[in-house]
């Protein structure tokens, strides 16, 4: 009895007992989503250098978009792209993340937001130094040459995207529930949406530039996983 005891093979760890271990807890979902979000960028990357495939709808929907504005639109997406630029968006993003550390007596979530917010723009100036590629021409742009940085990805983007994706992560990941789960998935859909719409509408992109921008924004969220499951440890049994 005890010999057939000593040759019985041990048995293979279950799915459940695999993800219970920290380390693969703290990292399986974050690197799943900077390889998928930089999956997406370098394949819109490859069509943009190509001009095929994604980056053939690049001057049709360009075209489309600037032919059917209104007053109405240029008005709201002009409010919105102001508002998500480099000016007033870091100061929103700092007011914010001061406000939660003061009224929640925590550094860790904003710091982290924070934190993501600037890798984000620096990931987004960096890429459009690498890549360099021009704006769309300027008879397109609702305020011609507004713009001068490089067009690829598009920086107003990256960051609302960041932002909202970050946010969700830190608020969700906390107590997910299904009704905040809802409320801020559809709240970061449709923020970034409208963003990037409004770069699209006005001139000022082309389409594979926000899509881009949105697949690094993914790779970025990842990371923030990372970092904070290895600072939070995994939740008790």
């Amino acid at each position: 009895m005890t010999d057939d005891v000593a040759r019985t093979p041990p048995r293979l760890p279950t799915l459940a007992a695999l993800w219970s271990r920290p380390v693969l807890w703290a990292w399986l979902p974050g690197i799943v989503l900077v390889l998928g979000g930089l999956a997406v960028f370098f394949g819109v990357l490859d069509t943009v250098r190509e001009k095929d495939d994604l980056s053939s709808l690049d001057q049709p929907v360009l075209e489309y978009l600037v032919a059917h504005r209104t007053p109405g639109w240029t008005g709201v997406l002009a409010a919105i792209t102001f508002v998500s630029g480099p000016t007033v968006l870091p100061i929103l993003v700092a007011v914010a993340c001061g406000v939660w550390a003061l009224v929640r007596r925590a550094w860790w979530r904003p710091a982290l937001l924070a934190g993501a917010m600037v890798a984000s723009t620096l990931i987004s100036l960096s890429v459009k130094g690498l890549v360099g590629r021009e704006r769309p021409p300027a008879d397109t742009m609702l305020v011609p040459g507004a713009e001068t940085t490089a067009s690829f990805p598009s920086g107003h983007t990256i960051g609302t995207a960041t932002l909202l994706l970050v946010a969700t992560y830190l608020v969700c990941s906390r107590r997910p529930t299904a009704p905040r789960l809802v409320a801020w998935g559809l709240a970061t859909l449709v923020g970034t949406t409208l963003v990037a719409l409004s770069r699209l509408y006005l001139g000022y992109h082309f389409l594979t530039d926000v899509v881009a921008a949105v697949a690094l924004a993914i790779a970025v969220v990842g990371m923030v996983t990372i970092v904070d499951r290895l600072h939070t440890g995994p939740p008790p049994a």
